[in-house]
């Protein structure tokens, strides 16, 4: 009985998925504010984040615009109906790349290049890609009540992330030496924690950022 109540709660209740994907999308587009303005912080694979600088660098955002909307577009259809929304592709690569990319192509600067209204502009577009997926549900598989939907809320696409510690720690070595060594020492951390090496690689840039800070001309 305790188990039927719980399910009923708020980590699980469908309403309060669309403000967990708010607040994950207001964060994300923050990233690709600062990026656009201080060329670090995006959430996303190199390869995904070179797409938009070709695109700042003059050379049209049509590559990025496409593949961040198609993998959005495809993530809210698959989250309806699996339970399950890709963080790296419908967030990460959807509303942090292919939205903000057809902004830029579209002349709609200012949600990317000031820092309050991107934290708003994602806060709003995670909560329409929230209801989007809540929505699609009730038509799909919610009829049949066949799964537990959106309920078991979010996580990531694949396994390529464990692959990404070492390019992580590479990128952290090159902003600066203080840097290089938390991610190297967090890392490393993890790896004797047998915890997924990029987190690790991530905190430890953090807090030795933190410490010794890059100053931004």
């Amino acid at each position: 009985m305790e188990s039927q109540v719980n399910l009923k709660g708020f980590w699980y209740a469908d309403w309060s998925f669309p403000i967990f994907v708010a607040f994950l999308s207001a964060g994300i587009f923050a990233g690709t504010h600062m990026y656009y303005v201080h060329h670090i912080g995006a959430f996303n694979d190199v390869a995904i984040v070179a797409m938009l600088q070709a695109g700042i660098e003059g050379g049209g955002y049509g590559a990025a615009a496409a593949f961040g909307a198609s993998f959005l577009f495809a993530r809210v259809l698959e989250g309806s109906l699996v339970g399950i929304l890709d963080i790296g592709g419908s967030l990460q690569t959807g509303l942090g790349i292919g939205v903000p990319a057809l902004m830029l192509g579209a002349g709609f600067v200012t949600p990317i290049s000031n820092f309050p209204l991107s934290l708003l502009t994602g806060a709003v577009l995670g909560l329409l890609v929230g209801y989007a997926v809540i929505g699609l549900k009730k038509f799909t598989v919610g009829k049949a009540n066949s799964t537990f939907g959106s309920d078991v809320m979010m996580g990531a696409g694949n396994q390529s992330g464990r692959f990404l510690g070492p390019l992580i720690v590479l990128s952290a070595c090159g902003a600066s030496i203080p840097i290089g060594l938390g991610s190297i020492i967090g890392a490393a951390i993890f790896y004797v924690w047998k915890k997924p090496v990029a987190g690790g690689a991530i905190l430890g840039a953090m807090i030795l950022g933190a410490i010794f800070p890059i100053t931004l001309e």
